[in-house]
């Protein structure tokens, strides 16, 4: 359950949500894309509250990439893509030109054009993942909310996603694992626990050795490297 989140962020900015398994982070994204309703409380776009906007036009604003990985969709990595375009139809019009072009581009953004026939269940994990950060990016959205989007990719991919993510003109927000790519990736973060967001703020305000060690359990240091404004955390366990 949560209780007492409150943060705003602005257009273009990208927000990493961190926190240990059950503190609540994937709740946190499904009461931002409306997956379910908060109990109390609002979430806005632009100071307008989501709950009086229509099931498609939250679509049109708001793109959504879950960790849940589809098992056998019966259909080419190109067919999936253009899913992203189906709040963009209307009535029962087939795809337009539009519609192809904004899936070839998000298509080749993730580099993945030369997969573009081949069936979406016959792809390792990585890559159906990247098909579905593709769908996204077709939508045309003005928010993207990711849950764990490293999740399935090996370490290049997980670099270049990222990346990728962080030239859109795009308000981001996801969720991390990984407390280094959350600093270097994200411009806020927000650190949950049991529920609550106990830090808001900067990645080098939130991230510090105190709070990442309070928070996971662990010893947590950071070593800022010689000539460089880059840092890298490393963990071990507390000895009993």
């Amino acid at each position: 359950m949560l209780r007492d989140v409150t943060f705003a962020i602005e257009g273009g900015d990208r927000l990493a949500i961190v926190g240990p398994n059950g503190a609540g982070k994937t709740t946190l994204l499904r009461c931002l894309y409306r997956g379910v309703a908060p109990l109390e409380g609002r979430v806005e776009i632009d100071g307008q509250d989501m709950a009086d906007l229509t099931p498609r036009q939250v679509a049109r604003r708001v793109a959504v990439v879950l960790q849940e990985m589809p098992a056998d969709f019966p259909f080419t990595v190109q067919d999936v893509v253009l899913m992203g375009r189906v709040p963009w139809r209307e009535g029962l019009t087939g795809w337009t030109e539009q519609d192809r072009e904004e899936a070839r581009h998000a298509l080749g953004h993730l580099d993945l054009l030369s997969l573009a026939r081949r069936q979406f269940s016959t792809l390792s994990g990585g890559e159906k993942q990247r098909v579905l950060v593709a769908r996204a990016l077709a939508q045309n959205p003005e928010i993207v909310i990711l849950d764990e989007p490293t999740n399935h990719l090996d370490i290049r991919h997980q670099l270049e996603i990222l990346a990728l993510l962080a030239t859109l003109r795009l308000t981001i927000v996801t969720s991390l694992h990984d407390i280094n790519l959350a600093a270097d990736f994200a411009t806020h973060v927000a650190l949950m626990q049991s529920g609550r967001v106990t830090a808001f703020g900067h990645p080098d305000d939130v991230l510090t050795d105190h709070a990442i060690s309070g928070i996971f359990g662990v010893l947590a240091s950071r070593q800022r490297f010689a000539g460089s404004a880059s840092s890298q955390f490393s963990f071990s366990l507390a000895s009993s």
